[in-house]
């Protein structure tokens, strides 16, 4: 099995508010189950739970079927998108599920392998696919898209006010000598954007983010992926979404607003003409969970850990 080692973030926090009646049977979507962490918590506090495991990434798979084979049968996996989880569920069997978990973004396994691309911090190619199956990838996208597209995705993406200027010199870059690796960028943001301000993120972290997005369709797979939930939730089951940027948690918590609101017109009409019904509800918690003090000191990762959860109506 090759090495995928990966902390599951706010372990207590999920166990604790994507709660399952112990004495009943529960099926639950984990719809990034990476190395299996969380699932495995869940599987080992709730017996009568089922857990249906999607990933893109084979080494994620491969590392879930090791740590959660102590469950047997209760575990399923597939490779996939989680966007697709009502396909996968329907092939399971499945028309409706207590629990869905998604803790979204690059895994720390991911990060820390070189050759994945996906870390400023090491020097490797410009990969960051999560599923590798994929023809796209950040140095095909850095070396062949047109300068307004590298300016969106850096600009939209990586929310960097020098989009413009990034792109700009990305294209000017590349028609002598082709970005190759991951050091390739590295020099790029720094001759272009300078040092970061102090206290804020690193610049190329935003701009390998920028890019990472991009190659992996995130933000669209999440927006679906709510949807898709939502329509699987059985009545009283809860939705839990951990994300690790202010994009991410932006679509969560706007889609869990408006499913959980009535009418949902431009303010100012007289009258509803939206029809819309709530869906989920929100009395767990009004705001975002974050690590406790003592995560922190264990797992420095977490800090940017927010965990949004929502119920079924």
């Amino acid at each position: 099995m090759s090495e995928f080692r990966h902390i599951p973030v706010l372990p207590e926090e999920v166990l604790e508010l994507l709660a399952f009646a112990p004495d009943r049977p529960a099926r639950m979507i984990d719809g990034t189950v990476g190395g299996g962490g969380h699932s495995a918590l869940l599987l080992k506090k709730y017996p009568r739970l089922e857990v249906l495991g999607i990933d893109r990434d084979p080494a994620a798979l491969e590392a879930a079927e090791a740590n959660l084979a102590f469950a047997g049968d209760r575990v399923r996996l597939r490779r996939g998108e989680y966007a697709d989880m009502g396909t996968f569920a329907g092939e399971n069997g499945w028309d409706h599920v207590e629990g869905i978990l998604l803790d979204i973004g690059v895994s720390s396994p991911q990060i820390d392998r070189a050759e994945r691309g996906f870390s400023w911090r090491q020097e490797g190619p410009l990969d960051m696919r999560m599923d590798q199956s994929s023809s796209v990838t950040a140095g095909r996208i850095l070396n062949f898209a047109p300068e307004e597209e590298l300016a969106r995705i850096f600009r939209e993406y990586g929310e960097l006010r020098s989009a413009g200027k990034l792109a700009r010199a990305a294209v000017e870059r590349r028609q002598k000598h082709f970005f190759g690796t991951t050091a390739d960028l590295v020099a790029l943001c720094d001759e272009t954007l300078g040092r970061s301000a102090p206290g804020k993120l690193p610049l190329p972290t935003l701009v390998f983010q920028a890019l990472r997005i991009a190659v992996n369709g995130e933000l669209d797979q999440l927006r679906k992926g709510l949807a898709e939930g939502v329509k699987l939730l059985a009545p009283g089951g809860r939705i839990a979404v951990i994300s690790f940027h202010s994009l991410e948690d932006r679509i969560v918590k706007e889609f869990f607003r408006t499913e959980s609101s009535g009418c949902v017109c431009p303010p100012g009409l007289p009258v509803c003409r939206c029809g819309h019904n709530p869906s989920l509800s929100l009395p767990l918690r009004s705001r975002a969970v974050t690590a406790s003090a003592e995560e922190l000191e264990r797992n420095p990762r977490s800090a940017c850990a927010k965990l949004r959860i929502a119920v079924k109506l």
